[in-house]
């Protein structure tokens, strides 16, 4: 049935003569949404938010100005793409999910919650940057070196967020994980 979603967007898309579609987007579109895709559905967790932000990634590609040329590294541009809708994507769950308040806070998180919910939630609350070169790494599996090119910034400063960023997460999730850090 997934496969069949992304087909019929695809042919409704591409194949509608009514639709206006640049080649080079086509061509973008059949060669990477698989990666798009993949890369979202590691971030959420979840086929149908991969859905929508495989359909986010393209539109803004298709919407994207044609006066500022043509994508100097398409894979790592998606993959960036990829990796911010889908914090986009959490991060509006976490504003649309009301918690009624209670006179009492409890000291550990409810036990139904995954472990992998709560570190997209707290990766989501990371600042733009930080959870883009986390998710890049420990999501995506990137070395530092690769995010660096990727980025266009300094191996030190891939290095240095990372582990900023990592020590972040571990007091966020101290609570989840018991006394181990």
């Amino acid at each position: 049935m997934k496969g069949q979603y992304r087909r019929s967007t695809l042919q409704s898309v591409l194949e509608d003569p009514a639709i206006s579609v640049p080649d080079e987007l086509e061509q973008a579109f059949r060669s990477q949404h698989s990666l798009v895709y993949r890369t979202a559905y590691r971030v959420t967790g979840n086929a149908a938010d991969a859905e929508d932000v495989l359909q986010t990634v393209f539109l803004r590609l298709l919407r994207r100005d044609p006066r500022s040329g043509p994508l100097e590294n398409p894979e790592s541009y998606l993959r960036r793409a990829a990796v911010n809708a889908s914090l986009d994507v959490i991060r509006s769950r976490q504003t649309d999910a009301t918690i009624p308040l209670s006179d009492e806070t409890p000291a550990r998180p409810q036990p139904d919650a995954s472990l992998r919910q709560i570190l997209a939630r707290a990766i989501a609350q990371l600042k733009p940057r930080p959870a883009e070169i986390f998710a890049l790494r420990f999501i995506e599996g990137l070395s530092n070196p690769e995010i660096a090119e990727a980025l266009g910034i300094s191996q030190v400063l891939v290095a240095v967020v990372v582990h900023r960023t990592r020590q972040q997460l571990r007091k966020q999730l101290r609570p989840y994980l018991g006394d181990k850090s």
